[in-house]
């Protein structure tokens, strides 16, 4: 069982909880969800929460993830990150934990 994550508002996530499955904003702006690996999320956090609240930290199990995973270089970072391309299924969330 490979494990990623995704950080996302406490709102955006129980919305998707009502609708049976979590789409970010970025899936229609740019065709995929962004993801870390668990040594990544701390640079994520830094780099594009900052100052927010209110966050959840999804804990993914990529085996259960029905939408396409791809690992995607990100020249900004000069890293790989995982790419979740379509919805995440609400049962590949295996954990959610507030930041």
């Amino acid at each position: 069982m490979a494990i990623i994550y995704h950080v996302t508002t406490a709102a955006a996530w129980n919305a998707a909880k009502e609708k049976g499955s979590y789409e970010d904003p970025s899936l229609a702006k740019e065709g995929f969800i962004h993801a870390s690996e668990a040594q990544q999320v701390d640079g994520v956090l830094q780099r594009y929460f900052a100052g927010k609240t209110d966050l959840v930290k999804l804990t993914i199990d990529t085996d259960k993830l029905k939408s396409q995973l791809v690992y995607e270089w990100s020249p900004s970072v000069q890293e790989q990150f995982p790419h979740i391309y379509g919805p995440i299924n609400l049962d590949a969330v295996i954990s959610e934990d507030p930041l």
